[in-house]
């Protein structure tokens, strides 16, 4: 199949290169010409508007995703699109948009016969490894025809083992993609995704900030221990029940610098821990762990502990984020 990609960030360069290798071919753009060139020398087309994207495609209908940061970017970067696509066509949000604005986005599409699918994607800068595990919003025949690309990047069976009792299920889940419904669902279910990963993540912290902090003097001398955190990191990785792929990431951020010396403290959040947050108030849903953590990350631009830097040093290693040290209160960004 022919996509165009627009934003070749940490991900939607991957994204292409993913696609291109599984033999689809890419038209891409980005306002930055290098990673445009970079990618045109690995099989892409190079696009260097967004007009001249679509008309790079040489079958119809053409599908579209965008890459780039919820807000303002990504909202006129659609709305461009609307004026140069046809009926038929489809725009994918691929990034991190508020479920509330794709169900906008697709009323006003639906007026001009542009299909609009929203898709949740997680999978980070190991992504183009690993797969990406997508969440996707939208109308069933735009899915349908999008389903080559889904299948494409999706992780695969792999080597997990299969759910028992699954029984008839659909088989797209097991390979790393679902339909979770109309427009709008993809980013909802994403959205909670990402406020859970806020909880899974504070609760490595705050636990391996308590091991640290064992040979506190402020404990009776005989209670103190020293203990080694890369090995304890380490050997719950190896069939405890608390095994991850943020363990995984934690371990070796350990192993590298038992002390995390590089990283600052200060925790940016993506803006979907506050979104998740407001669905469960909407829903009168008690979310205690998720709120908690996402305060968590407030405090830490105010004071650091070595909580925060484990939480740092698990956003770097899955999705390659650079905390900065100097911000004292920066706005949520999503950028991927």
């Amino acid at each position: 199949m022919e996509l165009g990609i627009i934003g070749l960030g940490r991900m939607g360069g991957n994204i292409s290169r993913r696609l291109m290798k599984a033999g689809h071919r890419c038209v891409v753009f980005d306002s930055n010409a290098k990673p445009r060139e970079a990618l045109a020398k690995e099989g892409a087309t190079d696009a260097a508007s967004l007009a001249a994207l679509v008309k790079a495609f040489g079958e119809k209908p053409r599908a579209v995703w965008v890459m780039l940061p919820a807000g303002k970017i990504t909202e006129e970067t659609v709305d461009a699109l609307a004026g140069l696509l046809e009926p038929g066509d489809i725009i994918i949000d691929g990034g991190n948009s508020f479920y509330k604005d794709d169900i906008r986005r697709a009323r006003t599409l639906g007026e001009k016969h542009i299909r609009y699918v929203d898709c949740g994607t997680s999978g980070g800068i190991w992504g183009i490894e690993r797969g990406y595990c997508m969440m996707i919003g939208g109308p069933k025949d735009a899915v349908d025809h999008l389903d080559p690309i889904f299948a494409a990047l999706a992780p695969g069976l792999g080597t997990i083992s299969r759910t028992p009792d699954r029984g008839k299920g659909d088989p797209r889940a097991e390979r790393g993609y679902i339909h979770a419904g109309p427009s709008g669902a993809g980013h909802f279910v994403k959205m909670v995704h990402n406020g859970i990963e806020y909880g899974l993540m504070q609760a490595y912290a705050e636990g391996f900030d308590i091991l640290r902090n064992k040979d506190s003097k402020d404990l009776p001398e005989d209670e103190r221990f020293t203990l080694n955190l890369p090995d304890i990191a380490e050997v719950w990785r190896r069939g405890s029940v608390v095994s991850s792929w943020l363990l995984d990431l934690s371990a070796s951020a350990l192993a590298k610098d038992p002390q995390l010396s590089s990283f600052s403290g200060f925790v940016q959040d993506s803006g979907e821990g506050r979104w998740t947050i407001e669905a469960a108030i909407e829903e009168a849903v008690p979310a205690e762990v998720l709120s908690s953590a996402l305060y968590a990350r407030f405090r830490s631009r105010q004071e650091h502990t070595f909580a925060e830097k484990m939480l740092s040093a698990m956003r770097l290693g899955f999705g390659g984020h650079v905390e900065g040290k100097e911000a004292s209160n920066p706005a949520p960004t999503t950028e991927r």
